[in-house]
């Protein structure tokens, strides 16, 4: 099977975006507490630049803390679903890569599940320009605790079948942003949350149906895999019910 490239992966959200905003999880109020802590700052009144919002379920999320946030996003897709689900809250299309944000003007510059898609060369200064002197570059990433054992099944039988292990490389996303600093001027300092959420189980293969790995092989052999992960999660949790658990990923740098 040839390996997707990264590019038909970040691409393959956009033909997915609906089932990406309903089935994808949240995040947790502690991450939003956590950010604050990192960032010596309160949310509440700051200005926010959010890229690669997708659908904006974490946009809303700071929103709903009281930040001022302008979404950037890159996909006709994902940034389509955004306008139907937060009308409200302002939207450009864009990427971290080359912000379409003034100078100097955020306080604030926020990445969730989404610094792994741009080039840090690019990416780390471009966040640096944006943000105010005091502000803050944080990045976060939802990923799958190997110590829960059907989650580590899982894992294994993913990368099985796709060639891929999607923990393992939610993993080394955070350990790849903590490095990439070309400037020299970020460092970030992480943290960790776990949070557990109990859905359906047709929730939760939609979920993991909605990462890109799944997208690009096409729906026939997503869906064969699937229906097999089906019937060995009910050996687990007969009652259909899921308890998915999670680690957030949680780096913040400061400006000086």
């Amino acid at each position: 099977m040839t390996a997707p490239s990264r590019t038909d992966r970040a691409r393959s959200f956009n033909a997915a975006a609906a089932q990406y905003a309903a089935n994808r999880p949240s995040y947790p109020p502690a991450l939003f507490d956590a950010i604050e802590d990192l960032a010596g700052r309160p949310l509440t009144g700051a200005r926010v630049i959010d890229v690669g919002a997708g659908t904006g379920i974490a946009t809303a999320l700071l929103h709903g803390r009281g930040a001022h946030v302008l979404a950037v996003e890159p996909g006709d897709g994902m940034a389509a679903q955004f306008r139907r689900t937060h009308p409200d809250i302002p939207i450009v299309r864009g990427n971290g890569n080359a912000l379409p944000v003034a100078t100097a003007s955020a306080d604030f510059v926020t990445y969730a599940q989404a610094w792994h898609w741009t080039d840090p060369a690019h990416s780390a200064p471009e966040a640096l320009r944006v943000l105010r002197p005091g502000g803050a570059l944080a990045l976060w990433w939802n990923t799958t605790p190997l110590d829960i054992p059907w989650h580590a099944a899982q894992a294994v039988r993913i990368e099985r079948r796709f060639g891929v292990d999607p923990a393992v490389e939610q993993h080394d996303n955070g350990a790849r942003a903590a490095l990439a600093a070309p400037t020299g001027r970020l460092a970030f300092t992480g943290r960790k949350v776990r949070w557990s959420r109990r859905v359906p189980i047709d929730t939760h293969l939609a979920n993991i149906g909605s990462h890109s790995i799944f997208l690009v092989h096409g729906k026939e052999a997503s869906a064969a895999f699937l229906t097999e992960e089906r019937r060995l999660l009910l050996t687990t949790f007969p009652d259909g019910i899921v308890e998915e658990t999670y680690d957030v990923d949680l780096l913040v740098a400061t400006t000086s």
